[in-house]
């Protein structure tokens, strides 16, 4: 059973940088057919699909977040992270990190609340 854990900070200042580890176990992040993701939810507002990372190491940002936002992997550690540039009180959610396969998103972690204030 594959099993997905979200960790980093919690609480930012504006300008900083976020920086999200996915620990992933019962399954490895190389495996064929996988993308590994992250996904957020603000305070009232639906779940956004910020970007992934494929077993080969390819990614695949949202647009509109591409331009402040990287996904990489540790293979070693079978971990994938997620970094945000230039954090803005906008970028306060509830972070998800999930599977992603031919039949969706199967399998999320318990997300991590980060929020952004001065």
């Amino acid at each position: 059973q594959v099993q997905l854990q979200e960790s980093g900070p919690g609480l930012l200042k504006p300008s900083q940088t976020l920086a999200l580890t996915c620990t992933i176990s019962g399954a490895s992040i190389t495996t064929n057919d996988y993308y590994w993701s992250w996904i957020r939810q603000a305070p009232g507002k639906g779940l956004e699909w910020m970007g992934a990372i494929g077993n080969d190491g390819s990614t695949n940002d949202s647009p509109s977040l591409a331009s402040r936002i990287s996904v990489s992997r540790d293979t070693s550690k079978n971990q994938f992270t997620l970094q945000v540039n230039s954090v803005t009180p906008q970028d306060t959610a509830v972070y998800y990190c999930a599977r992603e396969d031919y039949y969706g998103m199967r399998y999320w972690g318990q997300g991590t609340q980060v929020t952004v204030s001065s």
